[in-house]
């Protein structure tokens, strides 16, 4: 199943590399719901105001029946978020586990007390 996916590049240049790249992550996620209907993936580049480095922000939106899952909202400080790829690598690396933790959850295989419902 292809997952309908848009992409939005802010303060980085799109390259045709990067844009596979972010897709061939995209796809991965089908593998683990094929429920997923809508995957929007924001890449905003550094602040204007540094002057060297400074890190990329991945953020990922997943729409499944139940929920809007949303992975990345802060800037990290992790050093490897200087390079757009590895930033995108770790966005979608935390995406899937909040994506199997909600299939699991759909599912029935974690069970929930009644403070968490």
């Amino acid at each position: 199943m292809t997952i309908p996916i848009q992409i939005t590049f802010r303060g980085v240049d799109a390259s045709p590399a990067l844009d596979e790249h972010v897709r061939k992550h995209a796809a991965k996620l089908a593998t683990f719901s094929d429920r997923i209907t809508h995957c929007h993936v924001a890449v905003e580049g550094p602040s204007a105001h540094h002057k060297h480095g400074g890190n990329y922000r991945v953020l990922v939106e997943l729409n499944v029946p139940g929920a809007d899952l949303v992975v990345g909202g802060k800037p990290d400080t992790d050093v490897a978020h200087q390079d757009v790829y590895a930033a995108v690598d770790d966005a979608f690396h935390n995406a899937a586990r909040v994506l199997q933790q909600h299939v699991r959850r759909q599912r029935g295989d974690i069970k929930l007390h009644p403070a968490q419902r």
